[in-house]
C-alpha cells in the first residue's frame, strides 16, 4: 500500500519573520492583505522583535511605556516593514564599515644601524623567541627586548565591505536571548527556534506522536551547507590562535554541518531514529526532503522532521563570495541604476532575478517541516498543508567550472514535471501548476534557468507557465533556500496570492520567455486553481534538485480516495481540536516572545538499564512503542533461509 508524505506542520525564522501560520509569507504580500491581516502581521513582527509585549492587561513598548496597540502598530508600520527582508547590512552581527583585519608590517629603528628596542609584559613574551630578538631585562612583570634588524608585526586594521546588503533576520530578533545559548553558534540558535516553531505549529503534543510510532520510525534530516562559521563554531576554531586567543572545547563539535539535526534529537525531541544531513550546496534542503519522503513512502518511517539552518552572514563568507564575483556589491548596484541618477545603492532591490542583475544576495534563514505518513495524519487529525509528490536530484556531469551551471537541472525539472503529470494528469500540469525558480539574481542563472524552464514547458505543452522567485525578497540562504521556497509556496495556497518578483522591473534581453509567464507583480489566484508547484534548486558543484509539491486540496482528495469519505469526516472532527491548539499557539506569538524547546540534560539514557529485550522487540525506557527486531530478509533470492556464517 502506498504512503503519501504529507506536510502537517512547519515553522522557521527568515528575513520575513516567523514562518508558522504563514506570517513570513504575509510579509511578502503585505499590500495584498486586508487591514486586519496587516495589523496581525505587524503585531506578530513587533512581538517577535521585542518592540512590543503584553504585560498583565497592558501592551508595553520595548522601552517600558504603556501603549495602545492599534495606534502603536499604525505609527510603527514602516519601521517594522523596513526591518525585514533584504536591506542594508546592520551592525548587530558586525560592522560592515569596519571589518577587522591585520596589516603585515616590518618595523625598523629610527636610528640607522641601531637596534630596535621596546618593552612588553613578561606574560606576553613568546614561548619561542624570534632569532633576532634579545632579552635585555626581565623583572617578572616587564621585559626589555632588543631586535637586531627588522621586526615583523601584525597591526590591527579594518576595511570597508564592498557588499553592504543581505537578507537579515528581522531587526531586534535575538534567538540567543530566549534560552541558555551557552556559546552556541548562531545557526544552532536559529535551529532551536525554527524547529520549535514547527513543532508548536502542529497543534499536537510530541509525546502523543511518540506514543503512536516506534522510536526508530522517526527521522530527522537537517543541516547547514556552510557549517557553523561564526566565532562560536569553525570560524573561531580556525582563527582563535591567530587572534591571540584559545580554541574552546565547543568550537569543533558545534561546527559540524549535521549539528542542526543533532540538536533537535538531543535537546528537543529525544529521538533515537534515523538522523543526519545530505549536503548539496544550495540544494541541500531538497536533498534532505528527498531522503525523508523516501523513508515515508517505503514505510520504514512514519514521521520526519526536515529542515536546514544557515547563518552565513560573517565577514569571511561575504568576502569569499564577493571575491568570486558572486555577490551584488554597492558599486555594481550603482552601475545598474546609473540611468536613474542614484547616488546611493538600492539595497532593497539588490536581488533582481531574471532582470538585469549582477549577483546574488546572501541571507540567513532556518526552516523546518514535519511530515507524517497519510495514515498517521488521518489518525491524529493533523492539519494538511500539502504533500510532497517527489524530489529529483541530478549532477551536471563533466564541468569546466565547478561553480558554473550544467545539464543536471534539465533532468530534475523534466522529471519533476513528468512526476507531477503522472499523478495529476497532463491538463493539470499544463494549466494548474507554477514554478518557484532558484532565481539567484545572477546573469548566469537568469539565462540558464529560464532556458531550462522554456524547454521543459515546450516539451510538456505548457503555455504561460507562471514563474516566481522568493530570493528577490529573502536573499539566498544557501542550504535553506529550498526551505524558504517551500514555506512561501504553502502560503500561496493559504492566501491565494503568488508573490511577484517586485525587484525586477523588466526582464533582461537574454532571458528565455517562450511559454513562460514571469510574475513581476503579485498574482491573485483561486487557491483551488493550482494543484502543484515545482520548486527548483541549483547548487555549486553541480548539485541540482527539483521538488514536486502537491496542494492541500489535492492531498486531501488523495486521502479521501485511499481512506474513504467516512474516514475523512473523522479526520475533520479530530482536526477541530488540533486547530484549537494551533490557534492557542498563534495567540501566544501575538503577545509574547516564545522560548524555543531546549531540554538540556533531560531524561538522558545510559545503556542497558534503559532498555530491555523481549521476544523480537527492543523496549526503551520512556518510549511507548518497541523497536521491531524481526526484520524481513531483503535478499530472499540470494540467501538460503536459515543460512549462517
Amino acid at each position: 500500500m502506498s504512503h503519501l508524505p504529507v506536510i502537517v506542520g512547519f515553522g522557521g525564522i527568515s528575513p520575513a519573520g516567523r514562518s508558522s501560520m504563514h506570517y513570513g509569507f504575509r510579509r511578502l504580500v503585505f499590500d495584498q492583505l486586508s487591514r486586519t491581516e496587516q495589523l496581525q502581521t505587524l503585531q506578530n513582527l513587533a512581538v517577535l522583535t521585542g518592540l512590543l509585549r503584553h504585560e498583565g492587561h497592558h501592551w508595553v513598548h520595548g522601552d517600558g511605556h504603556v501603549v495602545e496597540v492599534q495606534t502603536f502598530l499604525a505609527g510603527h508600520q514602516q519601521q517594522l516593514l523596513n526591518s525585514t527582508l533584504i536591506r542594508k547590512l546592520e551592525n548587530n552581527l558586525f560592522d560592515p564599515a569596519h571589518l577587522p583585519m591585520h596589516a603585515a608590517l616590518s618595523l625598523e629603528s629610527l636610528q640607522p644601524d641601531a637596534p630596535l628596542r621596546f618593552s612588553i609584559a613578561a606574560r606576553k613574551l613568546p614561548a619561542r623567541l624570534p632569532a633576532n630578538w634579545q632579552v635585555l631585562g626581565n623583572d617578572g612583570k616587564q621585559c626589555q627586548i632588543q631586535v637586531n634588524g627588522t621586526l615583523d608585526v601584525l597591526v590591527k586594521d579594518s576595511f570597508v565591505s564592498p557588499v553592504n546588503t543581505a537578507g537579515q533576520l528581522p531587526t531586534g530578533f535575538a534567538p540567543e536571548s530566549l534560552y541558555p545559548a551557552r556559546s552556541h553558534p548562531r545557526g544552532l540558535q536559529m535551529t532551536l527556534y525554527a524547529a520549535s516553531d514547527a513543532l508548536f505549529s502542529l497543534g499536537l503534543d510530541w509525546e502523543l506522536i511518540q506514543s503512536k510510532v516506534a522510536p526508530d520510525q522517526i527521522a530527522v534530516y537537517a543541516g547547514s551547507s556552510l557549517n557553523q562559521l561564526d566565532y562560536d563554531g569553525y570560524g573561531g576554531l580556525l582563527k582563535a590562535r591567530l587572534l591571540g586567543k584559545k580554541i574552546t572545547s565547543k568550537q569543533l563539535p558545534l561546527g559540524f554541518g549535521e549539528m542542526p539535526a543533532d540538536f533537535i534529537n538531543a535537546y528537543m525531541i529525544g529521538s533515537v531514529g534515523n538522523t543526519g544531513t545530505n549536503l548539496g550546496a544550495c540544494a541541500s534542503f531538497h536533498y534532505n526532503l528527498s531522503q525523508a519522503i523516501n523513508d515515508i513512502r517505503r514505510g520504514t518511517h512514519r514521521v520526519a522532521i526536515v529542515g536546514a539552518s544557515e547563518a552565513p552572514l560573517t565577514p569571511d563568507i561575504i568576502e569569499a563570495f564577493a571575491n568570486m564575483g558572486a555577490l551584488a556589491d554597492d558599486a555594481g548596484l550603482l552601475q545598474l541604476d546609473a540611468q536613474l541618477g542614484r547616488t546611493t545603492p538600492d539595497h532593497r532591490r539588490a536581488c533582481r532575478p531574471f532582470g538585469n542583475n549582477i549577483g546574488f544576495t546572501l541571507a540567513e534563514s532556518a526552516q523546518f517541516f514535519v511530515l507524517f505518513d497519510d495514515a498517521l495524519a488521518m489518525e491524529l487529525g493533523a492539519t494538511i498543508h500539502g504533500a510532497v509528490n517527489d524530489v529529483f536530484i541530478n549532477a551536471d556531469g563533466y564541468k569546466k567550472s565547478i561553480a558554473g551551471p550544467g545539464i543536471g537541472n534539465y533532468l530534475t525539472m523534466a522529471k519533476a514535471a513528468a512526476a507531477t503529470q503522472s499523478v495529476l494528469g497532463n491538463q493539470s500540469l499544463q494549466q494548474r501548476t507554477f514554478v518557484q525558480a532558484h532565481g539567484t539574481g545572477t546573469p548566469q542563472n537568469r539565462t540558464t534557468e529560464s532556458a531550462i524552464f522554456a524547454d521543459v514547458a515546450r516539451h510538456f505543452g505548457i503555455r504561460n507557465w507562471p514563474v516566481t522567485a522568493m530570493k528577490s525578497y529573502l536573499g539566498h540562504s544557501i542550504a535553506c533556500a529550498g526551505g524558504d521556497q517551500l514555506a512561501m509556496t504553502l502560503g500561496v495556497w493559504k492566501h491565494g496570492v503568488i508573490p511577484g518578483i517586485l525587484t525586477t522591473q523588466q526582464l533582461a534581453d537574454d532571458v528565455s520567455k517562450d511559454n513562460l509567464d514571469f510574475l513581476l507583480q503579485h498574482r491573485q489566484i483561486d487557491p483551488l486553481s493550482f494543484d502543484a508547484a515545482l520548486l527548483n534548486s541549483k547548487g555549486f558543484g553541480g548539485n541540482n534538485a527539483t521538488a514536486s509539491i502537491l496542494s492541500p486540496a489535492v492531498a486531501t482528495r488523495m486521502l479521501t480516495n485511499k481512506h474513504g469519505a467516512a474516514a475523512l469526516k473523522q479526520w475533520q472532527q479530530r482536526n477541530e481540536d488540533v486547530q484549537v491548539k494551533i490557534a492557542e499557539y498563534e495567540h501566544r506569538t501575538m503577545r509574547e516572545q516564545i522560548a524555543p524547546l531546549y531540554r538540556y540534560d533531560h531524561e538522558v539514557k545510559n545503556g542497558s538499564k534503559d532498555l530491555g529485550f523481549k521476544g523480537n522487540k527492543l523496549h526503551l525506557r520512556g518510549y511507548a512503542q518497541a523497536v521491531e527486531l524481526d526484520l524481513e530478509n531483503p535478499y530472499p533470492d540470494m540467501v538460503e533461509m536459515g543460512q549462517s556464517s
